[in-house]
This record gives C-alpha cells, structure tokens and sequence, in this order.
C-alpha cells in the first residue's frame, strides 16, 4: 500500500469535526448536574456514531484498506480503554469524587490526553520510520502489556488501590500548599477564601493558591493516562503506522471515554469477561507486528493479515468477550441471588 500521508482534504475534515462536537458536548453539559445513564448512553452512541460516520468517509474517499485500518485501530483503543476507566474508578474513589465533579475532572483529562497522545503518536510514528526493526520493540510492548493484563486478573478483583497517595499528588504537594477539602468544583481555592471560611487548618502549609482535592485527582488521573498511553500507542501503531490514521482512530475512542465512563460504572459488573477478550486481542496484535517486522527485515514468510482481516478478528473476538459475559456471568451477579434464598 501507499502511504496515506497528511491529506488536506481529511485533516480539515477531522479536526472541524472534533472541534464542534467537543464545543456542543461542552457547551450542553456546561451546568453541574449529575449525569444520568441515559444521557451518557446517548453521548455514547453519538461518539461511536461519529467515529463510524469517519470510517465511511475514508472508505468512500479513499479506499476500503485505508478505512479498516483506521477502524481496527478505533476498536482496538477503545476495547484497551475499557480497561483504564476501571483504574479512573477506584482513582475517584480515592478522593471521594462524586458523579458531578467527575464530569468536569474527565473534561480537562481528556483534553490533556488529546495533547499528549499527539506528542506520543508523533514519536512513536517516527521511531517506527526511522527503522523496520522498532516493530519488534512495538511488538514486546503490546506483549509485555498482555501478559501484564493476565497476571493482574489473578489478582484479589475486590481490593482498590488506594491512589490519594499517588506519586502525583505527593508532586503536587511540594510544589503547591493543598487545600484538604473539596470546594465546590474548583481546582484551586485562593488564599483570602480560606480565610474568609476559616478553615486554615485545612491546608498543609500557607501560600496564595492552594490545589484542591479535585486537582489532585485530576493529575492522578493525568499521569496514569500517560502509563495507558505507552501500552496503547504501540497497540494502535502495530495496526497501522499512518499518522493521521493513528491519531484520529485514538482521539475517537478518547473523545467517546467521558460518556462511556458513566455508562461501565453501570455495567461493569457484567462484562465479566471483556478484559479476557481484549487480553487475547494484545497477543494478537503482538504477534501479527512481530511476523510483519519478520517479513520486512528478515525474510518473507509468505504469511499476511490483511486489514480486513484483522479487523474481523477484532470485532469477533471483542463480540465474543461481550457475548460470553451474559452467557456465563461472573459469580457477584448470582451471590445476591444466593444469599436472597438463604
């Protein structure tokens, strides 16, 4: 194949493209209410939507394999994603974060992570350009992010990492006085307030600005995005090595996290077995960049997936993972049966 290079045509498209609809999701939320199910539901279908909307759009203008890989790369950071909002939960457990200020600490994550993941795609494009055999490094990553998966889901599923202590905030700590109490949804609370409510004894030391619990989270979430990013990135990367391709399919599955937070922290006791599916997707995905970097650089081995291909093994494998998480449900779903007849 060709290179799809940066054209003119598609970036304008994509970035007016995610430019208004961040604007309207901004602009319809911009009151401090809780989010319900329904209305994260439907922001969840109109992410997708427009992510498909994409795909469409790149198969009619340019080709079916240009579209596939842009595809396989979306459901494959979106499947990856499913697993950092588990990490997003136990994180606002931590600072005791309600469902109106996770809103907006999600907003600011998110736009932080559209910031970064440029930085990262950039870097890890390049790499890849610069020499076939980065693909083997890629390929380790993607492989070493599966066998970490596998190892943690063996782990005691109950126990929440307590992240009020995250090297993040002790960062934030020394560079800033903190203000131990929630105030309103502000990240920063000004010194002349805490007087004024007479709560110095809230703050770990005295100065003009103090950082809120609400920040705190904020950059625990931040600097946890970043660890995601290097288990994604090359995920992503091992599809297709296209930039622009990359970033959009990454930036559509980010942009879609906020709505689909609300809707897993409803659902997640039952897609039980989701994250084994995606499990299966990451060695998948590792082997497949390792035999392609095989090809280039050592000898052909006449063994190729194709776009399509591994798009269908995407989509089919994640089906499966979603499918058998209702046909065999995980044991917290029938304990409260249990203990009803009891």
């Amino acid at each position: 194949m060709e290179h799809f290079g940066f054209p003119t045509e598609a970036i304008a498209i994509f970035f007016a493209v995610v430019g208004f609809s961040v604007y309207m999701d901004l602009f319809l939320h911009r009151r401090a209410t809780d989010i319900s199910v329904s209305n994260a539901a439907g922001w969840s279908v109109f992410w997708v939507s427009l992510a498909v909307l994409f795909y469409v759009y790149l198969w009619f203008r340019f080709s079916k394999e240009w579209a596939d890989l842009y595809l396989t790369g979306y459901v494959l950071e979106k499947s990856l994603s499913v697993d950092n909002l588990m990490v997003f939960m136990a994180i606002f457990a931590s600072f005791g974060i309600k469902d109106v200020l996770q809103h907006r600490i999600l907003y600011w994550g998110i736009i932080g992570a559209l910031v970064l993941r440029a930085v990262f795609v950039a870097a890890g494009t390049g790499l890849f350009l610069a020499s076939p055999y980065v693909g083997f490094l890629f390929a380790a990553f993607v492989l070493w992010s599966a066998i970490k998966m596998l190892q943690s889901g063996g782990g005691d599923e109950n126990e929440i990492e307590d992240y009020s202590n995250h090297w993040s905030v002790r960062l934030t700590g020394k560079l800033m006085p903190i203000y131990t109490r929630l105030h309103l949804h502000n990240f920063f609370v000004k010194h002349d307030e805490v007087i004024a409510k007479g709560m110095q004894s809230a703050t770990t030391r005295a100065g003009a600005l103090y950082a809120t619990p609400a920040f705190l989270c904020l950059m625990a979430i931040e600097t946890s995005d970043i660890a995601f990013a290097f288990d994604s990135v090359p995920a992503v990367i091992s599809v297709t090595q296209e930039p622009l391709l990359v970033y959009a399919a990454m930036i559509f599955a980010i942009l879609g996290l906020r709505s689909l937070y609300f809707v897993l922290a409803a659902l997640t006791k039952y897609l039980v077995h989701l994250e084994k599916a995606v499990i299966a997707l990451l060695f998948f995905i590792g082997i497949k960049m390792a035999l392609e970097s095989w090809n280039e650089v050592v000898f052909d081995t006449g063994m190729h997936i194709s776009p399509g291909t591994s798009l269908a093994i995407v989509l089919g494998t994640l089906a499966v993972g979603i499918i058998a998480s209702f046909v065999f449900p995980g044991k917290d779903r029938d304990e409260p049966a249990e203990k009803d007849n009891l």
